[in-house]
């Protein structure tokens, strides 16, 4: 399988840009249920992967870390 694009993805950048406008919002929509954005993000280290999650406001992938008990 190819490598994947997320990080350099043009449709991301619109998002970032102007995240309420109409290709804003459907890459958003995409994101959810994409598999190569889930494989991107599980690609990441915990604290990449929380951070994108907390800006693109995708609480699946936000990782709780529990060994800090």
């Amino acid at each position: 399988m190819a490598e994947s694009n997320c990080a350099n993805c043009n449709f991301r950048a619109k998002y970032d840009t102007a995240p309420t406008s109409f290709l804003g919002r459907l890459w958003h929509w995409h994101a959810g249920w994409c598999p190569g954005w889930r494989q991107y993000m599980e690609s990441l280290n915990n604290e990449e992967r929380n951070d994108i999650a907390k800006r693109y406001h995708m609480k699946k992938f936000i990782s709780v870390d529990t060994s800090a008990s």
